[in-house]
Order: C-alpha cells, then sequence, then structure tokens
C-alpha cells in the first residue's frame, strides 16, 4: 500500500514542477481524487484533476490540460521504455504470451483484405481532413483561440522545468513505485513468491497496457492479461486468478480510501480568491 501512496505522491510533485503555480496539497488531492472518479467514468480523472485546481487556485484551465497531456506523453515514454527492457529481457514469454491471447500482430494483420486496407486508409485521411477542418473553424473564434494558446502553454511546459533532473527523478520514482506496489504482491503468495522480478516486471508492463482499456482500473482485462503471464511462468489458472483478483481488489481498495481522504480534505481547504 505505501507504494501506491507513494506513486500519486511524486506525481503531485511533478504536476507542481511543472505548473509552477498551485497549493501542491490541493494538486495531491486533485490527483488522489482524478484516480477515484476514474472508477466511475473511465479516463474522467484527467479533466476532474484539472477543474480542482482550476477551482481552488485559480489556474488557466486549457494550460492545466494542456500539461497533463504533456504529462500522460512522457508517462508513454516511460511504459515504452519499461516494455522494452522486458521485452529484451524476456522474449520468449512474450512470444508465447502473443500466441495465447491472439495477439501477435501476424494473425492481426492476416485478416485484412486489400479491399480493407483501401478502407482503413480512407477512413484515416478522412480523420485526418475532419480534424483540420475543425482546427480552422474553432480558429475563427477567438476566445477559443486564447483557450487553445493557454493549452499550447501547457503542452510545452515541460520544456521549461526550472530543473529538468528533478522532473526525470520524479518521473523515474512514479513508475518504480508503480512497479515495487505490484512486485511486493509476489512476495505475498507461495506460489508467485519464487517467480523472481523477471516475471513481474512481464507482468507489471503487461498490466499496464491492458489498464488501458476504458474499465474501472483496468478490471477484466487487467485480471486475464496478468493471470496470462502467471501461467505462462508455471502458476495453474485459478492460482493466478486468485493472485489478480486479490491484488487489484486491494489496489482499487487503496484509491477509494485516498479519493475520499482527497473529499475531507478539499472541504476543509480555502479556495484562493482571485
Amino acid at each position: 500500500m505505501p507504494f501506491g501512496v507513494t506513486a500519486q505522491m511524486f506525481r503531485a510533485l511533478r504536476w507542481k514542477l511543472v505548473l509552477k503555480e498551485g497549493r501542491l496539497s490541493v494538486i495531491l488531492n486533485s490527483i488522489f481524487l482524478s484516480y477515484a472518479s476514474s472508477l466511475v467514468v473511465p479516463r474522467s480523472g484527467e479533466v476532474l484533476r484539472c477543474g480542482v485546481v482550476r477551482r481552488y487556485d485559480g489556474a488557466d484551465f486549457s494550460r492545466l490540460v494542456g500539461s497533463v497531456v504533456s504529462e500522460r506523453i512522457i508517462d508513454m515514454l516511460m511504459i515504452l521504455l519499461l516494455t522494452l527492457s522486458a521485452v529484451l529481457w524476456q522474449i520468449p514469454v512474450f512470444v508465447r504470451f502473443m500466441q495465447r491471447t491472439g495477439l501477435s500482430l501476424g494473425s492481426v494483420l492476416s485478416r485484412f483484405t486489400p479491399a480493407g486496407w483501401w478502407v482503413t486508409a480512407l477512413s484515416g485521411v478522412l480523420i485526418l481532413c475532419t480534424a483540420l477542418w475543425l482546427v480552422w473553424r474553432v480558429q475563427l473564434f477567438s476566445s477559443v483561440k486564447a483557450r487553445l494558446r493557454g493549452f499550447r502553454d501547457g503542452l510545452v511546459c515541460v520544456k521549461r522545468v526550472k530543473s529538468p533532473s528533478l522532473f526525470v527523478l520524479y518521473s523515474v520514482a512514479i513508475w518504480l513505485s508503480y512497479y515495487l506496489h505490484f512486485w511486493v504482491a509476489f512476495q505475498c503468495f507461495d506460489f508467485t513468491a519464487s517467480l523472481g522480478s523477471d516475471c513481474a516486471l512481464v507482468a507489471f508492463v503487461v498490466g499496464c497496457f491492458a489498464v488501458l482499456v476504458p474499465t474501472p482500473n483496468g478490471a477484466g482485462p487487467w485480471h486475464f492479461a496478468v493471470k496470462t503471464v502467471l501461467m505462462l511462468y508455471g502458476v495453474s489458472a485459478d492460482d493466478g486468478a486468485v493472485f489478480a483478483l486479490f491484488v487489484h481488489t486491494l489496489q482499487t481498495l487503496l484509491v477509494v480510501l485516498l479519493g475520499l481522504y482527497a473529499l475531507a480534505a478539499l472541504s476543509l481547504t480555502k479556495i484562493k480568491i482571485r
């Protein structure tokens, strides 16, 4: 549990470093609340945490959203680095995982007919043209243009942090905490305690991608992905299911408790006069 808390604390410290404004307590509680709200409405937390900081500290909402987007880009890069490390370390395991789940690239591409490729390409062009048209239409309105400028400023604010090394340190600390939050659970079960950190890393990485599915805290896809990885390392299906169920339940409970704490703390927080 402590590593689940420190992950969010380091995320608050990193966001504070990027924003250069707002009270750290408000930023931390907004992050606690964002994770809890995403259990109810998946992916709603990112907007909610921006709204909380906007309400209590008067920060520009568009800039807040831009900073969150830039944060998520950094997080995705961290996930890709972890994935690359895990794949290079455990290539045979990932190959078997893809084969067992039917996610191999060859099996997916083989289902495409020539007509399917043309339809996909045409759809991509239409989406791009529609996006460009919307941007052109939006730019006709000065108020929206101002919001876009704020969003742009938030998006590039990572480049302007006073201490890039501290930003990198916080980013590494976030994901190290997430990993330890998961790895410690391996030591709590007889059938996973001897599997080692390599298995924990593979299961963690696969679970990170499973969480991207818009379900509450990745419920369902996360269980399936982690259980499948454990089975590849010799754990029975029943034991793998038990591990996934217990760990995910406790992680979700922690998110709920931190969200309730944030609600209580914010109710006692004074709103800055703007």
